[in-house]
C-alpha cells in the first residue's frame, strides 16, 4: 500500500486517528459524530490551498476548520497522536517528517 500524495496521506492519517479515538472512547467502528467529523476533515483537505505542499495543521497559517470543529479535531489528535506510533508507525513517521518541512506562505 503506497502512501500517495500529501493530501491522500493526510486523509489516511486523520482516518486512522479518528478510528483510534472512536474505537477507544465510543466503541467499535466510527460513531455518527466521528464519521461526520471525518467527512468534514476530508472536505477541508480537498480544498486545501496548499495541496501537496500542505504543512502539518498545527504549523499552518490557514485555519481550515471552524472554531468548533477545530476544538473537536484537536481533542482527537491529542488522544490519538501518542497512540499512532504503535498502531500506524509509517503514517506517524511521515507526519513527523511533514512537521519538519518549511511552511509555505499563501499567495495573495
Amino acid at each position: 500500500m503506497g502512501l500517495g500524495n500529501r493530501i491522500d496521506r493526510e486523509k489516511k492519517t486523520i482516518n486512522a486517528m479518528l478510528h483510534i479515538y472512536c474505537h477507544d472512547l465510543h466503541g467499535a467502528g466510527l460513531c455518527d459524530d466521528c464519521q461526520q467529523l471525518l467527512e468534514y476533515a476530508f472536505q477541508r483537505l480537498d480544498v486545501c490551498p496548499f495541496q501537496d505542499k500542505k504543512p502539518a495543521c498545527n504549523h499552518c497559517e490557514v485555519h481550515c476548520y471552524s472554531q468548533a470543529r477545530r476544538v473537536e479535531i484537536q481533542r482527537v489528535m491529542r488522544y490519538s497522536g501518542p497512540r499512532m506510533l504503535l498502531r500506524h508507525p509509517l503514517l506517524s513517521v511521515c507526519h513527523l517528517l511533514d512537521t519538519l518541512k518549511s511552511v509555505p506562505k499563501l499567495k495573495k
